[in-house]
């Protein structure tokens, strides 16, 4: 009999939050990952990430992103720690776009309260944001951002508290089916439980094969800027922020102190090979796209960074989660492809992979991030 009910291999911001549920369910849980969770290798860090409702990606993402808050609020009560902050979010593009349309479909179709602001409204209320001619803007309030590794590591430290073991510092190989279970193959060794999770980010290329479904790793450099005017702090009214440009769409969040403002590019991206050996520079050419941005849109920011980091994103090929039980595997599910926008649906995303390996299906709306929708594709 295997010692573990369930392995989640990777312990990054999906694999900690699914962890932590089924550990709280009673399961006997494994959780593996190369690295420490809360660590600066893959997808989940940075300081901050956005939090928001009004999903301008699809409507269908509303009622998950409601209980994912929900999760979030759970988790910080249990540990007396500030995990999201809500700040507001202003998110600007042509009207012609997709940003802003996509906010004021999904605020309808949920009834969710959002502002439309005009070109000259915008300036006027948020006096550090320029928009460009053609432009207009919504603003959520109750928006805002999550603290990236402390909710990892929040998650994974309630997860042993509840009985789950983590191991760190080991590469997982290969795993297969054993007997009526799974074997997960590593670098020091193998470890055999009745069902696995698959939580592998950037690994997720050569860890999630049989798919059909092609996903792409790419390298999104992110950057810190000091600021000359007090509109960007936080403690001033400073909010998040997400534009829609002719050149691309920029993100950011306030001007937080010991901090900065951190700013990038969410769209576009170089393909990566390997994560382990992802060029973790900030090229010339990438720094000017960005700082031509600020310098438009954001004039009291100094364009020259003070520090940056280097993110993955995992695409999927139409930039939504694939969220499933692996097509040739009953005991193995997974959650791969979350595009650069999953780290805020982590909470209910664990929630949801509990539920498969516990009951055998959940009741969260996610049958819209099934394999389903790409069979027929050549």
């Amino acid at each position: 009999m295997p010692v573990h009910d369930c392995i989640v291999l990777g312990v990054g911001g999906v694999g900690a939050a699914t962890l932590y549920h089924l550990a709280r369910r009673g399961l006997r849980v494994l959780g593996i990952d190369r690295f420490a969770p809360g660590h600066d290798r893959g997808s989940s860090h940075g300081e901050t990430r956005v939090i928001r409702q009004a999903y301008f990606e699809h409507p269908d993402y509303v009622p998950l992103l409601r209980k994912a808050r929900e999760l979030w609020k759970d988790l910080e009560a249990r540990r007396g720690e500030s995990l999201y902050q809500e700040c507001g979010l202003l998110q600007a593009g042509p009207a012609s776009g997709v940003v802003v349309p996509g906010v004021l479909r999904s605020a309808r179709e949920h009834g969710l309260a959002v502002e439309e602001l005009s070109r000259a409204d915008t300036q006027r209320r948020f006096p550090g944001f320029k928009l460009a001619e053609g432009m207009s803007a919504v603003f959520e309030r109750t928006a805002g951002y999550l603290r990236v590794e402390s909710c990892v590591r929040a998650h994974a430290e309630e997860a042993t508290r509840a009985g789950a073991q983590i191991i760190v510092g080991e590469a997982a190989r290969s795993w297969r089916r054993a007997g009526s279970g799974v074997e997960v193959v590593t670098d020091r060794g193998a470890h055999t439980a009745g069902a696995l999770v698959l939580c592998p980010g950037a690994w997720a290329p050569s860890l999630l094969t049989g798919l059909g479904v092609p996903l792409e790793v790419r390298r999104k450099p992110v950057a810190w800027f000091q600021t000359s005017s007090d509109a960007y702090r936080e403690e001033r009214g400073g909010t998040c922020f997400l534009f829609e440009t002719e050149r691309g769409v920029f993100y950011g969040f306030p001007d937080l102190p010991g901090s900065g403002l951190k700013a990038a590019e969410h769209t576009g991206g170089e393909p990566v090979l390997d994560p382990l050996t992802v060029d973790r520079s900030f090229r010339k050419d990438e720094a000017e796209v960005l700082a031509s941005f600020l310098r438009e849109h954001l004039p009291f920011v100094v364009p020259q960074p003070l520090r940056h980091s280097v993110c993955l994103y995992t695409m999927s090929p139409d930039e939504h989660f694939i969220i499933d039980r692996h097509p040739d595997h009953a005991a193995v599910v997974f959650a791969a492809g979350l595009s650069g926008h999953g780290f805020k649906f982590t909470s209910v995303l664990g929630a949801v992979l509990a539920d498969f390996v516990a009951d055998g299906a959940t009741r969260l709306p996610v049958d819209f991030l099934s394999l389903a929708r790409f069979r027929g594709r050549s």
